[in-house]
């Protein structure tokens, strides 16, 4: 016999596996409206502006695309074309702080079991990509998370790169998680989730951290509820980060 409580809880979580299905047909979507901008530019260079696009391709095909390219500006803030270069040592400890409007949270980071994780948050970090961003995102029935890393507070921003998930078998969500959020398989960019209280979710969601301190700053953010009443959506009260900095050791 399922409970109206155990009901309720599957229903949230049903409600946020949908949004996730949406977030990742809307991604699709414009990763084919790019493409097809994409192709729209290039006929313009061939017809153009072919001998300097020649050389512009000839330097792309030497160059190392994992490494950190010089960031373009875009609508929502430095962008870059692939994924950082590894640089952290997957054997070390790393910390977070991160500063809010609402308090400060500390966690750890486990380089050894998500290194491409780590390190592209150790790297956006040092980019100051996150400072004078909001959580856009709180959920209070089902799932209990603050949704963060979205420069452009919309849910669907991003630093321009994605990269695999990692760290999934036998994922759990307890109270403390830090996870990647995404919009399907393999598509972690820059947003993540702090979890306040123990969430069921399918291990879908790369964990990559635990929090060390700062939880009551979340778990009051949640008891404050979500604007316009509801379980799902921004904070009522708004959480505003200052910045996120990471050390080794």
């Amino acid at each position: 016999m399922v409970s109206s409580e155990q009901r309720r809880r599957q229903l949230a979580r049903e409600k946020y596996e949908r949004q996730m299905q949406a977030r990742a047909e809307a991604a699709a979507k414009r990763r084919k409206r790019n493409a097809v901008v994409a192709s729209v530019l290039a006929v313009l260079v061939v017809a153009g502006v072919a001998t300097v696009a020649g050389g512009v391709f000839d330097s792309d095909k030497k160059k190392d695309r994992t490494a950190s390219a010089a960031p373009s500006p875009s609508a929502s803030g430095k962008q870059w074309a692939a994924e950082p270069a590894m640089s952290i040592d997957t054997a070390a400890q790393y910390t977070a702080t991160m500063d809010t409007s609402a308090g400060k949270v500390t966690f750890t980071l486990d380089a050894a079991k998500a290194p491409h994780t780590v390190n592209s948050f150790v790297f956006l970090a040092g980019q100051q990509f996150w400072d004078g961003t909001k959580c856009h995102r709180l959920t209070t029935e089902g799932i209990y998370v603050l949704q963060c890393g979205d420069p452009t507070g919309t849910g669907s921003g991003g630093p321009g790169y994605s990269f695999a998930d990692e760290n999934l078998t036998g994922a759990t969500y307890p109270a403390g998680t830090v996870a990647m959020a995404n919009s399907g398989p393999n598509t972690n960019g820059s947003q993540f989730f702090l979890v306040y209280k123990d969430t069921q979710l399918p291990p879908n969601y790369t964990p990559f951290g635990k929090i060390t301190g700062g939880l009551d700053v979340l778990q009051k953010i949640a008891a404050a509820g979500v604007q316009g009443g509801g379980g799902d959506g921004a904070p009522a009260t708004p959480v505003n980060v200052t910045g996120i900095t990471t050390a080794k050791g």
